[in-house]
């Protein structure tokens, strides 16, 4: 079951990840949210992340302080 996000608007995102090498040859997760679930999806916040959502309604993974 994918992480799913309601924001204050009643549009539904569900959480993904994504692995992307640098030129560097380091892996790079980028976590984003889209309306749809699709390939990578994930099941809940990664450790040491929360969900805020912008002045637009658009939810975000922020770092917890």
């Amino acid at each position: 079951m994918a992480f799913t996000y309601t924001n204050s608007r009643g549009d539904t995102y569900v959480l993904h990840a994504t692995t992307r090498s640098l030129k560097s040859g380091k892996q790079q997760t980028l976590y984003y949210f889209a309306k749809t679930e699709k390939e990578g999806s994930l099941d809940a916040v990664p450790e040491g992340y929360e969900v805020v959502e912008s002045r637009t309604g658009l939810p975000v993974l922020k770092r917890a302080q």
